[in-house]
């Protein structure tokens, strides 16, 4: 795999979800704390750039063109074409320390988004949600801390999940005509040593590809959890992979940059979107029905 090259020297302090849009040759992603939306293309580097009122936690693509986008406390529908926002769910009732965090379009076509608590006393109040076209929300687990890397498998019947503050990976059966999640499955208990899950995505030959946000690597696991590579990067906090490009043959892979001066200046690219060409394809996200 490699040699990774970046190709958007955003410099955010929190650049996540990195999503590709085939349609656009583009993939959008989000900084969180920045309150943004980047398009980027894989040869033209940074296209445009959207400001929101509050922070950007993940995104996804919908039918029409328009992107589904998590924010702090509410799930919008904006449109990069028009720059038109509207509300598609405002029932977050979590406390005020909490806010969304990872989400993404399900193989249901439902938009699938988690929380997180940012509260000091780490209570294990933040959940895992549905929402679907109707901006109807169904709570699908709870007991979390940090809800993190959602990712699905080619034929949609199985779904990994990660609390990248609690240290597990897990995986559900997933019915993707329903939504209905099987029992929780266990994968690994993690450390930071070996990188904390952060954001997930899937191959097509079944492998999971965690971002090992602690320990500068990206974690490729089989479908129980074995460790099938570990490929470090040139970042020490990568926060997302994302597949990409002709044939999904590409991996791009996002980054923070919370580090002290004398870390980013030695791994520059921190906070910007790195790319290098993959071993495996990967597994084409889905849209969000009727939107």
């Amino acid at each position: 795999m490699g040699p990774f090259r970046c190709i958007a020297d955003l410099r955010g302090t929190l650049l996540e979800s990195p999503v590709w849009d085939a349609r656009r040759g583009a993939i959008f992603l989000c900084d969180i704390e920045g309150a943004r939306i980047h398009e980027v293309g894989l040869k033209d580097g940074p296209r445009r750039v959207w400001q929101f009122d509050d922070k950007v936690a993940s995104l996804g693509l919908c039918d029409s063109g328009r992107l589904v986008v998590a924010l702090a406390r509410e799930v919008a529908l904006f449109d990069p074409e028009t720059g038109d926002q509207e509300t598609l769910w405002s029932g977050f009732g979590e406390s005020k320390a909490s806010r969304l965090n990872d989400g993404k379009v399900g193989p249901d076509g439902a938009f699938w988004v988690g929380s997180m608590n940012g509260a000091p006393d780490r209570a294990q109040t933040a959940r895992l949600y549905r929402i679907d076209m109707t901006g109807r929300a169904e709570i699908k687990a709870e007991g979390l801390l940090t809800s993190n890397g959602l990712a699905w498998s080619a034929d949609g019947r199985t779904l990994f999940h990660s609390d990248s503050q609690l240290s597990w990976l897990e995986r559900r059966d997933f019915d993707p005509e329903t939504g209905e999640l099987g029992v929780p499955i266990r994968l690994r208990d993690l450390d930071d040593a070996q990188g904390r899950a952060d954001g997930g995505a899937t191959d097509a030959e079944g492998g999971y590809w965690s971002a090992g946000v602690s320990a500068g690597v990206l974690n490729r696991y089989d479908r129980d959890g074995a460790v099938l590579q570990r490929l470090p990067m040139p970042v020490p906090g990568p926060t997302m992979p994302c597949f990409c490009g002709d044939g999904l043959r590409q991996i791009a892979v996002t980054s923070h940059r919370r580090w002290p001066d004398q870390t980013l200046a030695a791994a520059p690219w921190s906070g910007g979107l790195i790319l290098a060409d993959s071993p495996v394809a990967g597994v084409p996200v889905k849209r969000m029905k009727g939107l």
